[in-house]
């Protein structure tokens, strides 16, 4: 779904194939596929023609909405870049219309509509209550870089939630800290872009210690703990962990992960249990490199390697060190 050097568009959401509803009054219902064959994506793709309200009537119109599995939502936004809050009241409104909804995705927008730190998502909350059935929920967005649309969680109660998703360039360290105070006891996958200060990105070690000591989610078999610029102190703190020994994959990757979190890993807990350890976009020595191939390599660990200047251009002479994913 994305690279480590950016953020690309969701091809597949939820095991579906994302399909874009045509911005026109051609389409009829007859000629779409069924309902629960594919997730829907919203795309008001600046036309000033079609607003958001526009577009979520027309879907409610020529879709069945009672067999929708998963919803993508696209840019929203006519002309001027705004908030996303208004969008949030129509799915919340019409949950009730919505009962077969399993996944869904907020702000699918890459670079070329508008940079991850100008998303201005709000409060999700409601989002996720609104839908007490949902397994999966994912959100683009940063955090304070427009006070008025601050990326922003609650703590939450969930039984059915399995997959919790924060792509972000800069995620607000009240969020962490509102994921770590929920209840989600069917949580298997949840992944924090964590990103930057400069957008928002104020998360601490400390931020994470309830997500990292293991008891607030049982059933937690992937952890991704990315894009951030604390990254070997994140890498010390998962070194100790507990969470980590129930574990089948661990994602550091896409942040400034050098030397010192590569020998805080080794140092640690064994890593032998993974199925797969993703440290892509690092700057990791090449000795560390082979240290870590050579620990976890013969016990069949699939390892994600590879380094901040595969993916840039740059050389290993490079001083500065940046998160794959900021502004």
């Amino acid at each position: 779904m994305t690279g480590p050097d950016g953020i690309d568009h969701i091809e597949e959401f939820h095991g579906l194939p994302v399909l874009t509803l045509p911005r026109d009054e051609t389409p009829a219902p007859e000629t779409l596929p069924e309902p629960d064959a594919v997730a829907w994506r919203l795309d008001c793709g600046w036309d000033q023609e079609w607003p958001f309200a526009r577009l979520w009537r027309r879907f409610t119109d020529v879709v069945d909405t009672e067999r929708v599995r998963a919803l993508v939502i696209g840019p929203w936004w006519c002309g001027e870049y705004s908030e996303l809050r208004p969008v949030l009241e129509l799915i919340v409104a019409d949950a009730a219309r919505f009962p077969a909804l399993r996944a869904l995705f907020l702000a699918d927008v890459v670079g070329e509509e508008c940079e991850v730190s100008w998303l201005r998502i709000n409060d999700i909350t409601p989002a996720i209550e609104a839908f007490p059935l949902l397994e999966e929920f994912g959100v683009r967005g940063c955090g304070d870089t427009y006070r008025d649309g601050d990326l922003r969680l609650r703590p939450v109660k969930h039984d059915r939630l399995r997959v919790l998703r924060f792509e972000s360039g800069g995620l607000p360290g009240a969020v962490v800290r509102a994921v770590g105070a929920s209840e989600l006891p069917a949580l298997e996958h949840l992944e924090l872009w964590l990103g930057v200060d400069e957008y928002g990105g104020n998360a601490t070690v400390a931020d994470l210690a309830p997500l990292l000591d293991g008891g607030r989610l049982p059933r937690l078999r992937h952890l991704g703990l990315q894009n951030s610029e604390i990254q070997d102190e994140i890498a010390g703190a998962v070194a100790s962990a507990p969470v980590v020994a129930g574990l089948r994959s661990l994602d550091l990757s896409m942040g400034v992960l050098s030397d010192a979190g590569a020998e805080a890993l080794l140092a640690g807990q064994p890593l032998t249990h993974l199925k797969e350890l993703d440290l892509n976009h690092h700057f990791v020595s090449k000795p560390w490199i082979g240290r870590i191939e050579d620990a976890l390599g013969p016990h069949g660990v699939r390892l994600g390697l590879g380094s901040a200047m595969d993916y840039s251009g740059g050389t290993d002479e490079d001083e500065w060190r940046y998160v794959a994913v900021s502004e």
